[in-house]
């Protein structure tokens, strides 16, 4: 189980060339800084898929960061599995795998080798490690490029590679951020099939996507953010039948028309 609570987070402005953005809480800063997230709650179960969506720049990513404990709150809280995680992040972070939008790959390293290193990251060795490569790249269809250097793989390839390492130590709470970019279809079909027995398995799941398709066919639940608030929490259902539409594009759009034309008149 993984749960956010009023997560806040704030930045402070980068101000001349080559200042480096920071965490900014202090009032004096007032001015000076964004507010990329400025209350974010929700709860994703075992055994539950929890689909992240909103607008470019809503606030996804940070959100995701702060689950994965790459970044620390501003304010606010994320409990996994009954624990505040800032208590015991080590303990806590060996339960996660988290795939960044951004996260590369060594160049020089071959896939396989990418994979094996976060696999030691992780403990893992001998037999084990080696079974569970194995295991990962027959089913995602990664046999013939498992040797090639990273920096000859193709974009989708690279996309394997990273899904690959961020499930090699089989966490129970995977954190992903827009898996599917890169990845053909068919990649895609065995991607979330993989996702749909993993849920089965009790894993707790949270993805960002802009595919709506995606979000109806996998999530139990969804949670639209914008503007580093988390405007809806619940079914594809209950928000189609909130806004008074029949198909959830149009329900996501009318929803976020909302918000904004609420802040706006605030």
């Amino acid at each position: 189980m993984i749960e956010a609570r009023g997560l806040e987070k704030v930045f402070k402005i980068k101000g001349k060339r080559g200042s480096k953005e920071r965490d900014s809480s202090d009032p004096r800063d007032e001015g000076k800084i964004f507010r990329a997230l400025r209350g974010v709650s929700f709860r994703c179960d075992k055994g539950m898929v929890l689909g992240l969506v909103g607008p470019n720049g809503a606030g996804k990513t940070t959100t995701l960061r702060i689950l994965s404990t790459a970044l620390t709150p501003t304010k606010g809280s994320i409990i996994i599995d009954g624990e505040d995680y800032s208590l015991f992040p080590n303990e806590i972070r060996r339960r996660i795998g988290f795939l960044s939008g951004t996260t590369g790959l060594y160049p020089r390293l071959t896939a396989r080798e990418m994979v094996q290193y976060f696999g030691r990251l992780h403990g893992m060795e001998g037999k084990a490690l080696n079974h569970r490569m194995d295991e990962l790249f027959e089913r995602f269809g990664m046999q013939e490029f498992v040797n090639e250097r990273n920096d000859k793989l193709s974009t989708g390839m690279k996309q394997k590679v990273n899904i690959v390492r961020t499930l090699i130590h089989d966490p129970s709470i995977f954190i992903f951020d827009e898996p599917t970019t890169g990845l053909d279809i068919m990649s895609v079909t065995v991607f979330l099939d993989f996702l749909t027995e993993s849920k089965h398995q009790n894993k707790t799941i949270i993805f960002s996507t802009h595919s709506l398709h995606e979000v109806e066919t996998l999530c139990d639940q969804i949670v639209i953010i914008n503007r580093g608030i988390s405007s809806f929490a619940g079914t594809s259902a209950a928000l189609k039948q909130e806004m008074g539409e029949k198909t959830l594009e149009r329900a996501f759009a009318k929803q976020i028309e909302q918000r904004e034309s609420m802040e706006g008149a605030a």
